[in-house]
C-alpha cells in the first residue's frame, strides 16, 4: 500500500512485528522549481542543482536534486510514522543513484528490530523504477 504525500499516518506501538513493512510514503515528481525552492531554503547554490547548461557541461543530462533532498523526504516519513506518538531517537541516510527532475519518490520502512519500547526501522528511497537513491535507519521510541 502506498501513500501519497500528506496521508500517511502515525503507527502505533501495539502489534507491530519484526519484519513488518509498513505503508509507504509517495512525493509528488521533482520538478526544476522544487530544485531552485530548495536551493534557497537550503543554501546549496551548486549550479548542478539548478542550471542544466552548466550540469550538461559536466557531462551530466541535466540537473539532478539535492542528496538532502532525498535524506529530507526520508525524514519527513520517519516524522509521519512517529506522529504524536513516538519520538525519533535515531535518524541516517546514506546517498544512493542520483535523481532528477520527473522522478518519483517512495520511500519504504521495514521493522529490523523491536527492544523495549524502541523501535528500529530500515528505510528506502526509491524511483519509480525501484532503483534505490537513499537507504538508512531511523529508532521510534514510544512512551
Amino acid at each position: 500500500m502506498s501513500v501519497t504525500d500528506q496521508f500517511i499516518h502515525a503507527i502505533e506501538f501495539e502489534g507491530l512485528e519484526v519484519n513488518q513493512t509498513l505503508p509507504s510514503y509517495t512525493k509528488p515528481p521533482i520538478t526544476k522549481i522544487g530544485l531552485v525552492k530548495y536551493a534557497g531554503a537550503s543554501g546549496d547554490f551548486n549550479p548542478l542543482h539548478t542550471d542544466d547548461e552548466f550540469a550538461q557541461k559536466i557531462g551530466m543530462k541535466g540537473v539532478i536534486a539535492h542528496g538532502m533532498l532525498i535524506m529530507g523526504f526520508l525524514g519527513e516519513y520517519v516524522m509521519k510514522l512517529a506522529g504524536d506518538l513516538a519520538g525519533v531517537k535515531q535518524f541516517s541516510m546514506r546517498f544512493g543513484a542520483m535523481t532528477f527532475p520527473g522522478d518519483t519518490i517512495t520511500c519504504w520502512a521495514k521493522i529490523k528490530e523491536i527492544q523495549g519500547c524502541e523501535v528500529q526501522l530500515e528505510l528506502t528511497a526509491k524511483k519509480q523504477d525501484e532503483t534505490i537513491v537513499g537507504s538508512g535507519k531511523a529508532i521510534l521510541c514510544y512512551t
